[in-house]
Parts: structure tokens; C-alpha cells; sequence
């Protein structure tokens, strides 16, 4: 996971390409959504409310006596019968004191009361006082001023925010997939090299059954990645090791397409693996690469065999598996010169190697390793299709993709010759050379959420 944690990181050549594109298909003919959780918020929002009625409910059942008083108004409706009686107690002058009897019709207090009775009202008008008050404290950052500017209209996304749904609540962008997409699709696959068969069938499987609806740039990413992973699952394979020893390993490859430095990495995780190493120094007409090797031998205590420069590579080849067979080695690697497909000759001198080494192992070798760089885009498609005519290629290892927009290619070998793919490298350092793992592929080249 480290290694494709870094593969994610350092394809950014390649994953920014394709993220830039997709993110540029969607806006060209997209349109912003509302957010998919504003009905999540709602109930939400009962759950304030019903903070501020507990306050006022203990106050409700004093004021529920002095309804009482409504009764009372009854009492003048019999006041208005005693009316002709008025003219009787009217000479009784003295009966005027008895007039206390209406100042208790002041005493009901409970006029008085009736202040708070109306003050409870009041309460529920400043309970959404606080409530706006809370919310700030926690999304200070977030938006203070949107909530005070329009806080019913903001509730939803302020109560997402303080949940950390700040990001769902933001407009997505999307665009109905139809055919002008598919076009666009297909154009942007086959710039990052994927070829045009494989990008074409690639869009057909993700149009299948989707016609019409509408996606966001993350769901097309989601889909590519998921159809790039399914093209490469089986092909995703480590090299096999076999219990005859030695097991012999012919690396081939274009100049500069870093078969020495694969070499090198190999031979020391097969040898931190327990694995027993002979490398044989085959390009015997470029010194630097016989150096290079031996700094790598001595890096992971591995033996490099080598000869005199401008000799014979067949030759050497031949007394490396002498050597590898007396002293009972796990593992022979055999480095060559780098070659052009279109050098008939150099191509010659390859399968010379291959003749030489059947003579004294009819299986040899047993393992044929294409190193190819992945900056060279859809000229590997060629070198496959060459060197397996000439070395009957058995397996891929894809070099130097962290400085390359042309990682697609990778997938059109895939689609194209079903070679097993058993390491890919994204540097220099030893352990920047990893096993082949598909969906960790697929998602640093499209830049998928994982």
C-alpha cells in the first residue's frame, strides 16, 4: 500500500491529465445540483424546539387557575337582572361601603397575572434568540455571517456543517451521459495513450446500461478506474519461480528503457526473498552498464560475472549457466544490450543468446523479462509485438512511470497481448520497483477516491 501510495503521488503526470480532463468534460456540459442531504436536516431541526417549551411549561400551570377569572364575567350577567332592584338599597345610603365587595373584583390578581400569562408568549419569540447564538460558536469559520443574513433559510446547512457536512452541502456538478460525452471520453483516453481499440471499448462498458443518466466527474472516475482494474486483473501476475535450478532470466529491452536498474532491484528482493543470485553482465558493449551492475551487486551482495568489452554476449551467457548449474544457484539473470526493434541485426544477436543457452538447457531461459519505458507511449505496443517474435517474451516490467502522461499504455499491452504484468517501478531507489496490483493501478491513473 506504502508503494502505491507513492505510485498515486508520483503518477501526477498521468492522473492529472486524466482528472483534468474528466473534471473539464463534466463542467463543459455539466450543471450544478442542489446537495443530496437537505432531508436529512430537517428533523434536525424539531430537536431545538422542543429545548425552550420545558422552560415555559412549569410557568403555563400557574396562569391555569386564573382562567378562573373567565367565569367571573359571568357574575355581571346577573349584576344586569339585579338592576330594578338597584332603586331599593338606593336610600340606603349606608350600603355604599359595602362597595368593597367590587374591589375584590380588582383583587382578581389574576388581571395582573395575565402579564405573565402573555409573557410566556414572549418567551418562544427569544427562544430562536439562543439558538443562532449556539450556532456560531461551533462554525465561527464556517459562515457566521451567512447564518445571521438568512438563518431559516440556512438552518440545514449550518446543522450539516456542524455534523462535517459542509462538502455534501455544496452543488455538484453533472452531466447527462450521451453521446457528445462518450466522444469526449474517448478522445481524452486515447491522448494518455490507451489506445484507440482499448479506449473505445473502455467508454462502451461504461456507457452500457448509464445511457442518459447524469454523473459527476468522481462517478466517472469511480467507473474508469473499476473498467481499467477489470482489463488488468488477469494479467496482474508475479514472475513465477520453479523448483528447477538455476532458473534462468533474460531481460531484454530498447536503450535506456532501464533494464540494468531492474536488474539490480530484482536480484536484491530475490535475494533479501533467500533466493541464491548469479547476474551475468551481458551488455558487453557499453562499460557503464557492466559498472552499474556491479554497484548493484555489491548493494545487495549479489556476484556479477562479466568479459572483456566488445566481447562475445552469447558467449558469457553461456559460462553464467555453467557457473549458476556447479554451484547449484537459485536464480541467473542475464542482463543484454539494449536494442531497437527495428535493428535486424541486434534483434539477431538476441535470439543468438537464446540458441546458445538451449544448448546446455533445451528450457532455457525460463523466464524472458521485457523492460519497457513507459515514456515511450504507444512505441511499446510495437517492441512487444517485436521482441516476442525474436525472445518469446513471457512477461512485462513498466519502468518510469512518475515521468510520463503516457501511463495509459499500460492498459492497451494489457488489452492488446494479455503478457502477464509482473512489476512496474515509479523511481530509482530499490524499493520504488513493486509486484503489479491492478485497482491500486487503476486509481492512481484515474485519481479515484479508493
Amino acid at each position: 500500500m506504502s508503494f502505491f501510495g507513492k505510485l498515486k503521488e508520483r503518477l501526477f503526470k498521468s492522473s492529472s491529465k486524466l482528472e483534468e480532463g474528466l473534471d473539464a468534460i463534466v463542467e463543459e456540459g455539466g450543471a450544478a445540483e442542489p446537495p443530496e442531504r437537505e432531508p436529512e436536516t430537517p428533523p434536525e431541526e424539531p430537536a431545538p424546539a422542543p429545548d425552550p417549551v420545558p422552560g415555559p411549561v412549569p410557568e403555563e400551570p400557574e396562569p391555569a387557575p386564573d382562567p378562573a377569572p373567565a367565569p367571573v364575567p359571568e357574575e355581571p350577567e346577573p349584576t344586569p337582572q339585579e338592576d330594578p332592584a338597584p332603586p331599593g338599597p338606593a336610600p340606603d345610603a349606608p350600603e355604599e361601603p359595602v362597595r368593597p365587595d367590587p374591589a375584590p373584583e380588582p383583587e382578581p390578581a389574576p388581571e395582573p397575572v395575565r402579564g405573565p400569562v402573555e409573557a410566556p408568549d414572549a418567551p418562544p419569540a427569544e427562544i430562536p434568540g439562543p439558538a443562532p447564538a449556539e450556532i456560531p460558536v461551533e462554525t465561527g469559520v464556517a459562515g457566521v455571517e451567512e447564518a445571521v443574513a438568512d438563518a431559516p433559510a440556512r438552518k440545514a446547512g449550518l446543522f450539516g456543517r456542524l455534523l462535517g457536512r459542509g462538502e455534501s452541502a455544496r452543488p455538484v456538478l453533472r452531466r447527462t451521459l450521451d453521446d457528445d460525452m462518450l466522444e469526449s471520453l474517448e478522445e481524452l483516453l486515447i491522448s494518455a495513450d490507451m489506445g484507440v481499440e482499448t479506449a473505445l471499448r473502455v467508454t462502451a462498458n461504461m456507457a452500457e446500461g448509464r445511457m442518459g443518466k447524469k454523473l459527476s466527474a468522481e462517478e466517472i472516475k469511480g467507473l474508469l478506474a473499476g473498467e481499467i482494474a477489470r482489463i488488468m486483473d488477469p494479467v496482474a501476475k508475479p514472475m513465477p519461480l520453479y523448483q528447477k535450478t538455476p532458473q534462468v532470466v533474460l531481460v531484454v529491452g530498447v536503450n535506456g528503457s532501464g533494464k540494468t536498474t531492474t536488474i539490480g532491484k530484482l536480484a536484491a528482493q530475490f535475494r533479501a526473498a533467500g533466493k541464491s543470485v548469479i547476474i551475468a553482465a551481458g551488455d558487453t558493449f557499453r562499460a557503464a552498464a557492466v559498472e552499474q551492475l556491479q554497484v548493484w551487486g555489491e548493494r545487495a551482495g549479489v556476484p556479477v560475472m562479466t568479459a572483456p568489452e566488445g566481447s562475445d554476449p552469447a558467449s558469457l551467457a553461456f559460462d553464467a549457466l555453467a557457473r549458476a548449474e556447479a554451484e547449484g544457484t537459485d536464480l541467473l539473470m542475464i542482463d543484454t544490450a539494449g536494442r531497437l526493434q527495428n535493428r535486424a541485426d541486434l534483434m539477431e544477436e538476441l535470439a543468438k543468446i537464446v540458441r546458445v543457452l538451449r544448448k546446455r538447457d533445451p528450457d532455457a531461459p525460463h523466464n524472458t523479462l521485457l523492460v519497457l519505458d513507459a515514456t515511450t507511449g504507444q512505441n511499446a505496443l510495437r517492441q512487444v509485438e517485436t521482441f516476442q517474435k525474436m525472445a518469446d517474451v513471457s512477461g512485462l516490467v513498466m519502468t518510469k512511470l512518475d515521468g510520463t502522461a503516457k501511463g495509459g499504455v499500460l492498459v492497451a499491452l494489457a488489452d492488446r497481448f494479455g503478457l502477464p504484468i509482473h512489476a512496474i517501478g515509479v523511481g530509482e531507489q530499490i524499493d520504488d520497483l513493486a509486484p503489479f496490483d491492478p485497482e491500486e493501478f487503476a486509481r492512481a491513473l484515474t485519481g479515484a477516491a479508493a
